[in-house]
């Protein structure tokens, strides 16, 4: 029984790593196609090269689940074809034995996908996006195309690129009153986080006086080399807040959503992303009992290109699923866990049908 474990376990494994392979190509290639245009003087081709490579780990976590379910189609369904399933149920090996079969290699692979998608894609991607700022000159000014905005209190504040180790490009803050008048503005080329505190250099201040006070306005610039800001992110929390939800660790989802909650901001999108990670793994293994039910149940005898037609289907149906029930969640105030899990639920549960209808 090792052995024939072992042998159905290789076919799946092969197939979805083939899958695998051939997903996260195409995928690169349309990176590289849609980034390709951006190419300028200083955002050459090999900075496309790089920013491609370096976010190459995040699509792999990504498609995980979707190159499950079609590498589990063509390898188990290979075996069927070949008449080799209904020899071993012919022999007395159970569907369930067959189903621990191929969930065994499966283990492994969501558990690299785990570690991948917690240390190796969110740095990558930290440093992509930091490495494409710098390069298409976001240093000099407030970029509106790229960097990313966040408010503490009655400040607003926009940074042009995030780099490791705490160092801050192109800094712009907006300060307001409670009546939204603005008090000041301020851009710094730099910042350096150093013995628990930021600071700003070659910082220009522009200070708005009377404004919204029914009396004639003035400004004011100064000019300073350096000033100390006095702002409760920390550099592990900029990593976070520079990348999208669903590109950030489980770790630095936990974190950031209870720092908005003491803000008093809304994380609703950070607790969607948090419940599509920690759930990848069981949403994976659904999907695998559903190829699995296939194959003993109405894709027994079809060809390999109908399996893999059925697999892009169904996967794809199941990832519309969850981004309209996840986006409706935020909108129409249920729990994003409720979004995460019903797509899944349902393939789960048709899964064991089938397969309870195989025998």
């Amino acid at each position: 029984m090792v052995k024939l474990d072992r042998y159905i376990g290789k076919s799946v494994l092969v197939a979805i790593l083939a899958v695998l392979g051939i997903i996260l190509g195409l995928a690169s290639l349309f990176a590289f196609i849609d980034e390709v245009s951006n190419v300028s003087d200083t955002y050459t081709v090999t900075d496309v090269l790089s920013y491609v490579a370096l976010t190459a780990p995040r699509r792999l976590y990504d498609m995980m689940p979707m190159a499950a379910l079609i590498g589990c189609l063509i390898g188990l369904g290979s075996l069927a074809s070949n008449s080799e399933l209904t020899i071993m149920r012919a022999a007395g090996v159970s569907v369930g034995r067959i189903v621990w079969a191929v969930m065994k290699p499966m283990l492994l692979l969501m558990a690299c996908s785990v570690l991948i998608g917690e240390y190796v894609a969110p740095p990558a991607e930290t440093t992509a996006q930091a490495n494409r700022a710098l390069a298409q000159g976001s240093g000099d000014a407030q970029s509106a195309k790229h960097g990313l905005w966040h408010r503490q209190g009655e400040e607003f504040i926009h940074i042009n690129a995030v780099q490791p180790g705490g160092l801050l490009i192109g800094v712009t803050r907006y300060t307001f009153d409670n009546e939204r008048h603005m008090l000041s503005s301020s851009f710094a080329k730099r910042a350096q986080y150093s013995a628990d505190q930021w600071q700003l250099t070659d910082v220009t201040t522009t200070f708005f006086r009377n404004a919204g006070q029914g009396t004639k306005a003035s400004t004011e610039v100064i000019n300073v080399p350096t000033e100390q800001w006095d702002i409760a992110l920390k550099p592990e929390l900029l990593n976070t807040v520079v990348m999208i939800p669903e590109s950030l660790p489980i770790s630095g989802l936990w974190s950031y959503i209870h720092y908005l909650k003491d803000q008093g901001l809304n994380n609703g999108r950070y607790w969607l992303a948090f419940w599509v990670k920690v759930l990848q793994p069981v949403v994976t293994a659904a999907l695998v009992l559903m190829a699995i039910s296939f194959i003993f149940g109405p894709l027994r005898s079809v060809t390999l290109g109908q399996r893999v037609f059925t697999g892009v289907l169904v996967g794809f149906t199941f990832r519309i699923a969850q981004d309209l029930l996840g986006p409706s969640s935020l909108v129409f105030g249920f729990s994003p866990l409720f979004a995460v899990l019903v797509p899944t639920a349902i393939c789960a549960l048709a899964g064991f049908w089938l397969l309870r209808r195989a025998g």
